[in-house]
């Protein structure tokens, strides 16, 4: 496995960010992305979103909990050969999971070369 420093792998989600057209993240809505090692219930998961996606929300949500968007490290780090494959898997992994915040299915997402 490709080491890579908890700080590093920050930066890098953060890069994948700043990829993202201002106009999609101001639609960004009540949506926390953070990182962790790895899913306990699933150690070969990249990434999940929990949450009511956007296209879901009616006139009664209010005072919910943000949703959360999680890339996993370790998992990531699991997968790639390279500081290159980890970025590029790091960038894939968030727009995937924000696809989901948005309504986008995960078959879809995988049409779109996102998956």
């Amino acid at each position: 496995m490709i080491t890579v420093s908890r700080y590093r792998f920050g930066q890098l989600v953060d890069d994948a960010l700043d990829t993202l057209p201002d106009e999609l993240l101001r639609l960004l809505d009540n949506v926390v992305i953070q990182i962790a090692d790895r899913d306990p219930d699933d150690p070969h998961l990249l990434g999940v979103y929990h949450g009511i996606a956007l296209t879901e929300r009616t006139h009664d949500y209010t005072f919910a909990l943000p949703d959360t968007i999680t890339i996993f490290r370790e998992a990531i780090l699991a997968i790639c050969a390279t500081q290159d494959e980890v970025a590029h898997e790091v960038a894939v992994t968030v727009v995937h999971e924000i696809g989901h915040h948005f309504g986008i299915s995960e078959a879809r997402l995988h049409e779109l070369g996102w998956g």
